[in-house]
Parts: structure tokens; C-alpha cells; sequence
């Protein structure tokens, strides 16, 4: 399956990455000397983006000037070329002028076109302008400060990646049920509005009334917090199931201190809701038990327990020190990125019983696989591909 990409920003290009490491021959097309995403941060001592070398790993690079109508040519076959796994386009450039889906589909009528936008009217967006609309920011923090609090992860750009190749596997299995291509209109922010859907963030106001209010290292609607060690090592406990509260009461030794606080609340600790109600003072009752003890005994014990925690650790120690985050997990492979060295670096996360995943590729250097392209898939000849490099409609990287 060969899907062309055009794209910046972070969820189309994850959506080709993660087709890409599925197995898809992704193509990405960028602007002669790279886009507008090319040398965005964070970036290595000489300058190399490490981020748009980790969200294009395992995918091939032609470099075109598509301000130039005869490179616009050029992509346009490219997107449209024929057989059966071709004709598979993912953007998130305007769908107009040459990239228009009816100038595409006069060319392939089974043309499979995903069109990734800010809003569902066309207009700009970011994850972070969607995620202040959608009201997350008020619900961030420990309500003690006045300002809404931004979340750094771009979860609504990583979430519409996975839509984005979700959607384009759906095309692609209808297309060859039925024989007939689509053009597909994916919303960043109806990504997010659906998710605060599913997850009944939108119902709760709807049937409650009510704004969600901060509530610092709690869990909504269960009880889960934090606890600091003796040696200033921090945890993350969670007590959503029966079996995660029992042992965090039973490793605790919490259980006749609980049941007498269930007493005098009037409150029943199997039930989620009743522990949420009650977090602030379940808080309380465990602490000492955490500030006595070590990490290494905490931990120990956390474990021997079955109860359901995390450390607090920082991306130095995740990346330095925890064996998951290294080639001992199987999921990563420690790949040499040119003009950047050697990097861990994560495959697609399932695990195949029917077929083996293979280990991830780097990400291409610009326009690397440009003279192949158009030679295997545009089937142009050398002289052709010789004067498009004169005219500099095409790229490569240099020698």
C-alpha cells in the first residue's frame, strides 16, 4: 500500500508514520530545502530537527517545488498514479487550486483523499488553540491559581493521527469491497469535541450543570494521588478497581483506619464515587505511611502488594534509567539517524502474532529517494529527471 503525503505540524505527518511503520511505503513530498516544519525544535547542537526526523521515520522523501506548475504536475501524477495499492492522499494543505479533490479525481476516480483541517468551516487551528476551546485548561492545575493551565502534550494532534490512518485503512477496505475512492474531511477540533463526547466530558455539563472543577494530582470520580517518600522520591497511586483499593488499603496498613472513616462519613470505599467524595481525608490517612518509608521500600512493597503505581521520574530518567525505555523492551530498536547519530527508536506498539514488525527505518534525509521516485513510480527516464534537476523542479540531496 503507498500512501503520498503532504503535510506539517504533527498529526498528518504521525498519521504517515504510523501507516509507515505498519508497513505502508509512505512518500512524503516537501518543499525544495524543506518545509515550514523542517528545523522545528527540539533540534540537535548543529541544528537537525529531532522532531521532524522522529514523526517521519520509515517513510521516503522527494523534494519538488510545487510552487512551480510543472512540479505540481509532477505530484499530482504521483498522488494518482495507477494500480491497486496507489492512489492514497493525506494532507493537510488547502484543498483547492491543484490539490482541489475534483482536479485529483478527473485524474483517478477511486482517489482516496484525506483532508486534515483546523476547524470543520477550514479554517487554522492548533492542538493548543483546540484544547483552550474545549476547556481542559480550567480543569488543569490545583484550582489554586487563577489562569487556565496548558497541557504540554499535543494530544489532539497524536489523537487525529491515528484517526488519520484509521480513516484511510476504512477508504482503503471499502475501495476494494466496492470499488469507489472518497474525499475524507478530518476536523482537529471536531477530533477533540468528539473525544470530550466519548468520554462524557460534554453529558456531564449537559445533565449536571456544572463546570468540572481542578483538582491537582486527583483522579476524577475515583481516588488516585500521589505520595512523597522519606527520601523525597515521589508515586503515583491509583485505586480505580476493587483489587487496585484493597491492596493500596492491605500494603498500607490502612484497613481498620479506612473502615472506620467509612463509619463516620456514612460512605461505602467500594464504590468509586464514595472514595472520590472522601479523597481529601483518604489522602491524609495514608500519607504517613509513604513519608516513613524510602522509595526502595515503598516500591518493594507496592509491588509484592499487586497495587497499581507509578514514579514520578523525569524524561532524563526515563530515558537514562528505566529499562523499558531502552532495547531491552522490544519495541525499541537503536537506529543510526543520519546527520544525527544513533537514536532509540520506538516501532508501530502491537505485537503481531500472524506476521513479524519490522524494525523501524530512519526517517529519510530531504528529498533523498527524489531520482527513484520518478523513476520507478513516474516512470520518467534519465535525461527527464536530469533536466528537472536543471530547472530545479526537483531535488536531492547533495553528494
Amino acid at each position: 500500500m503507498r500512501v503520498i503525503e503532504g503535510s506539517a505540524f504533527i498529526a498528518a505527518p504521525s498519521g504517515g508514520m504510523t501507516l509507515a511503520l505498519l508497513g505502508a511505503d509512505v512518500i512524503r513530498f516537501d518543499q525544495i530545502g524543506g518545509g515550514i516544519d523542517y528545523r522545528r525544535w527540539p533540534v540537535t547542537a548543529t541544528g537537525e530537527s529531532l522532531y521532524w526526523h522522529s514523526l517521519n521515520k520509515g517513510k521516503r522523501s522527494i523534494a519538488v517545488d510545487f510552487r512551480h506548475p510543472e512540479g505540481q504536475e509532477l505530484l499530482a501524477r504521483l498522488i494518482t498514479a495507477p494500480g491497486a495499492g496507489n492512489g492514497l492522499f493525506v494532507t493537510n494543505f488547502p484543498a483547492r487550486g491543484w490539490l482541489a479533490d475534483s482536479a485529483l479525481r478527473e485524474r483517478r476516480a477511486d482517489l482516496i483523499y484525506l483532508n486534515l483541517t483546523g476547524d470543520r468551516h477550514g479554517g487554522s487551528a492548533l492542538d493548543y488553540t483546540v484544547n483552550s476551546k474545549v476547556g481542559l485548561p480550567f480543569i488543569t492545575g490545583t484550582g489554586e491559581q487563577q489562569e487556565p493551565v496548558n497541557n504540554p502534550f499535543p494530544a489532539w494532534d497524536v489523537i487525529a493521527g491515528q484517526q488519520i490512518a484509521l480513516s484511510l485503512l476504512a477508504a482503503e477496505r471499502h475501495r476494494r469491497l466496492r470499488q469507489e475512492g472518497q474525499f475524507i474531511t478530518l476536523a482537529l477540533a471536531d477530533v477533540a469535541l468528539a473525544t470530550m463526547g466519548h468520554l462524557g466530558y460534554l453529558a456531564e455539563v449537559e445533565k449536571n450543570g456544572v463546570d468540572r472543577q481542578p483538582l491537582g494530582n486527583h483522579i476524577f470520580g475515583t481516588f488516585g494521588h500521589d505520595f512523597p517518600c522519606r527520601d523525597g522520591r515521589r508515586v503515583m497511586l491509583v485505586g480505580v478497581s476493587p483489587n487496585q483499593w484493597q491492596a493500596l488499603v492491605r500494603v498500607t496498613e490502612s484497613t481498620a483506619a479506612v473502615a472506620a472513616l467509612e463509619q463516620e462519613l456514612q460512605l461505602d470505599f467500594a464504590r468509586e464515587g464514595d472514595r472520590f467524595q472522601a479523597r481529601d481525608r483518604l489522602y491524609t490517612l495514608l500519607l504517613p505511611w509513604f513519608q516513613a518509608r524510602d522509595f526502595a521500600t515503598v516500591t518493594a512493597a507496592l509491588d509484592a502488594a499487586g497495587a497499581c503505581w507509578g514514579p514520578y521520574q523525569t524524561l532524563c530518567q526515563l530515558v537514562t534509567e528505566d529499562p523499558d525505555c531502552s532495547p531491552a523492551n522490544p519495541l525499541f530498536t537503536r537506529i543510526e539517524q543520519p546527520g544525527i547519530g544513533a537514536l532509540l527508536t520506538p516501532s508501530y506498539p502491537a505485537f503481531f502474532s500472524a506476521f513479524e514488525r519490522e524494525p523501524p527505518r530512519p526517517a529519510p534525509r530531504l528529498g533523498e529517494h527524489t531520482e527513484e521516485i520518478l523513476a520507478e513510480t513516474l516512470a520518467l527516464d534519465a535525461s527527464e529527471i536530469a533536466r528537472l534537476h536543471d530547472r530545479g523542479i526537483v531535488a536531492s540531496p547533495a553528494a
